[in-house]
């Protein structure tokens, strides 16, 4: 499955680069309810911990559903424009049509993204929600019984939370934001559209007269049409590593979140065909006798027992998995299995999935 993107191949004036601290802050907010996933920001955690009002860090705990994997689409940047504030951008929330509020909370809180119909809060979804979590029930039945009420209290926990434990966090996360969101302006100035292709998961088709796909291999389909009227807003973050978000909420832009200077993660069908390909009996024989030097095919034809285009087959399987590594001397290709590939399978599909 894939979520694409449509776009116009120049790209211009339909992509930025945004910062946005109330994006960061609700990515700590996420690390904070998921340490175990996010050690790069243990740091922050165990002074969060520390510094932070024990109420207050009760409070985050409730609310944590609207920043979870599918994380509530006001959290994100709700227009393009110059570096905001997180008073801000709080100041945007605030001002949102209470129906669009209530409809991203409850998306945020069935997990569902993209195009939705009217949201309403009846007793089916209160018992959609009461399958899920307790807990997101009991978000669902308060923002029922009064939606000013609940973004009131929401907006006033976000700004005491930052006081408490973000605010002096923000100003070390800027610059390595600025680095990043830089090299991406400068990318999306030089190759417009295609700019977006390398950011994780991302793969581009275009044909000579028609849109630029932006194709990324995510848990569920949806297709989206980017334009002058509705950008997508690329922006960075530091303690939302490892996730990369795409929010495509209708008459919205699209945004997308991904990790700073964050080494390309593979996609869910490079896992797969990582996982199959390690299945095979035969094919992990071959991955023994190539773990701690080269070998050349006929060499391992003879320990194995095999003809050279048994071992071909299988040695291909892993080659196209990207499990191997290969060098020529001479007329002969030697196999090297990538040992740090297989090392990194299981963080690898962790990965995948929590995306």
């Amino acid at each position: 499955m894939a979520v694409t993107l449509l776009l116009d191949p120049s790209g211009a004036g339909a992509i930025a680069v945004q910062q946005s601290p109330l994006a960061e802050l609700c990515a700590c907010l996420h690390v904070l309810d998921e340490p175990g996933h996010h050690p790069a920001s243990a740091r922050w955690v165990a002074r969060a911990h520390r510094e932070t009002d024990g109420g207050l860090l009760a409070t985050a705990a409730a609310w944590a559903p609207l920043w979870g994997a599918f994380r509530a689409r006001y959290l994100l940047p709700l227009s393009p424009g110059p570096r905001r504030t997180l008073a801000g951008e709080l100041r945007e929330v605030a001002e949102l049509p209470i129906g669009d509020f209530v409809a991203m909370t409850v998306q945020a809180l069935i997990g569902k993204n993209g195009a939705v119909p009217a949201l309403s809060l009846g007793d089916d979804m209160l018992h959609r929600l009461r399958l899920i979590s307790t807990s997101r029930m009991e978000i669902g039945a308060r923002l029922r019984a009064d939606p000013e009420a609940f973004r009131g209290e929401l907006l006033g926990f976000l700004t005491a939370f930052a006081a408490a434990a973000f605010d002096a966090e923000w100003p070390a996360l800027r610059p390595d934001l600025d680095r990043d969101g830089a090299l991406r302006e400068r990318d999306v100035r030089r190759r417009g559209a295609l700019a977006l292709a390398d950011l994780p998961t991302a793969a581009a088709t275009s044909t000579p007269d028609g849109p630029v796909r932006i194709v990324f291999d995510k848990l569920y389909a949806a297709t989206a049409r980017v334009h002058p009227g509705r950008p997508c807003l690329i922006v960075p973050t530091v303690h939302g590593r490892p996730h990369f978000v795409i929010k495509h909420y209708p008459g919205y832009p699209v945004v997308i979140q991904y990790g700073a200077d964050e080494p390309a993660t593979p996609t869910l069908e490079t896992v797969r065909r990582r996982l199959a390909a390690l299945q095979d009996p035969t094919r992990l024989r071959l991955c023994y006798a190539i773990l701690r030097n080269p070998v050349a095919t006929a060499e391992l034809a003879t320990q194995l027992g095999m003809t050279a285009p048994q071992v071909s087959r299988h040695l291909r399987r892993l080659r196209e998995a990207q499990l191997v590594h290969t060098h020529r001397r001479g007329s002969v290709v030697y196999y090297q299995l990538d040992a740090a590939a297989v090392e990194r399978l299981g963080p690898d599909l962790l990965s995948v999935l929590y995306r």
